[in-house]
């Protein structure tokens, strides 16, 4: 049984040219299509890569039949039919064989276009419109900006795959606050860093979870926790002991039609928590930007265009 992450290596393999036409989308793809659920489970992935591998029988299996294959109990099965969007097993089993049969009349799910990477895109456009849809109301972004602006230092915490993000954080607030401390492993180098974090004054962390999500993630955010640090959390999960644990969350989509997420929509969230950071203290702000560029100018840090 490969992992989740070899199956998504196999089904997302970047092909030349463009998918068929409509009414020639391969059942693979339109399945690809209809599981595309981030946050579905081990157990329901594998029973996604079972449907994929072995639609043919598979769509006419029973409940029972199938669960046997897979491995999984019978609640497992009915589960993964809600995750991905049915009101139960046998909606979801007419829908195969729909599939199977070459039959697309009445899809609920929105059919896959163009190629697969046009999908992975069009995946993240649907993670970006999600976040414009939380931004209608910006009050919780200026508040924790102002509170993450305020604590001195500032702590940015990412860990494994969320290192990316959180050094792009950092790397970006440095410029606008006085002292950004960037904590990118784990263990207890994250223990001792957080606790001096708040013994030297430090009132927030900035933490992120990526998927995969990492156990060391959950004990660091644990540790800030009982230290007295406020915790400010951006991941792809609504749900979950990480986000137990967190004072605040921002959930933003992750784009999961690749072997390997995209992380458009947390980008942009770093950036409007980073413009919050910057509007709380403008005087600061200014005087900062403004001794950086002079040390920019004086070392020749970067090419002029």
């Amino acid at each position: 049984m490969p992992s989740p992450q070899q199956a998504r290596a196999q089904a997302s393999a970047i092909t030349s040219g463009r998918t068929a036409p409509e009414a020639e989308v391969s059942p693979t793809a339109q399945l690809r299509t209809l599981f595309d659920r981030p946050r579905l489970s081990p157990g329901q992935r594998r029973i996604a890569q079972y449907l994929i591998e072995h639609l043919t029988e598979a769509a006419f299996l029973s409940i029972t039949d199938l669960a046997e294959r897979v491995g999984v109990s019978q609640p497992s099965v009915t589960r993964f039919a809600s995750a991905v969007g049915f009101s139960g097993y046998p909606a979801l089993r007419e829908r195969l064989q729909s599939i199977a049969l070459g039959s697309r009349a009445g899809a609920p799910a929105e059919e896959a276009r163009g190629n697969e990477l046009q999908a992975a895109v069009d995946a993240e456009i649907e993670n970006l419109e999600n976040l414009r849809r939380d931004f209608a109301d910006p009050d919780r972004v200026i508040d924790v900006g102002r509170k993450l602006a305020a604590s001195t230092p500032l702590t940015v915490l990412g860990l494994r795959i969320s290192v990316s993000l959180a050094e792009y954080f950092a790397y970006a607030a440095r410029r606008i606050h006085p002292d950004v401390r960037l904590v990118s492993r784990g263990g207890s180098v994250a223990y001792d860093a957080l606790l001096q974090s708040r013994e030297a004054g430090g009132t927030w962390v900035l933490a992120f979870s990526m998927p995969r999500h990492a156990q060391e993630t959950l004990t660091a955010v644990r540790v800030a926790r009982g230290a007295g640090l406020k915790v400010a959390l951006i991941t792809d999960l609504a749900l979950g002991p990480v986000v137990d644990e967190a004072d605040v969350t921002f959930a933003t989509g992750t784009g999961s039609r690749l072997v390997f997420d995209s992380y458009a929509a947390a980008g942009v969230m770093c950036s409007a928590l980073l413009q919050a950071m910057t509007d709380a203290d403008p005087e600061r702000t200014q005087a900062r930007l403004e001794e950086y560029e002079q040390l920019a100018d004086q070392h020749q840090f970067f090419l002029r265009d």
